[in-house]
């Protein structure tokens, strides 16, 4: 690769990041569906799918707005490793975008897989 020159085979190049920018908010609501999370927790969990992984400076500001949209709602629990923790729990709205980003998932993945490889679809 010449310097300089952005990379589009990487998990961490401009094409991996603007696909998940575009998921994320959702990703990151069905993680909550399952439960309570934390913010470094969420990291921890997205991390485990290597393309997936983002950092602090971009999952706070996630969070927020999702609490702001009404998406999430925040507590604190005491953490016996430091200071209180600031939990996000899905809200019924959270759970309904949820539901909405699920059901129109695979037409949309097959849309772009119909662009991508002409030849596979019927």
């Amino acid at each position: 690769m010449v310097p300089g020159e952005a990379s589009y085979d990487s998990a961490d190049g401009p094409v991996a990041s603007q696909l998940r920018r575009g998921v994320l908010e959702y990703c990151v609501l069905a993680l909550l569906r399952d439960g309570p999370r934390y913010g470094v927790e969420l990291l921890q969990e997205l991390a485990q799918v290597q393309v997936m992984a983002t950092s602090q400076g971009t999952i706070y500001p996630l969070l927020s707005r999702l609490r702001r949209a009404g998406l999430a709602e925040t507590y604190l629990r005491e953490s016996a490793s430091g200071p209180s923790r600031r939990y996000y729990t899905l809200t019924d709205d959270g759970r309904r975008a949820l539901e909405e980003f699920t059901a129109l998932w695979p037409a949309f993945r097959t849309a772009v897989d119909h662009f991508l490889n002409p030849g596979d679809l019927p």
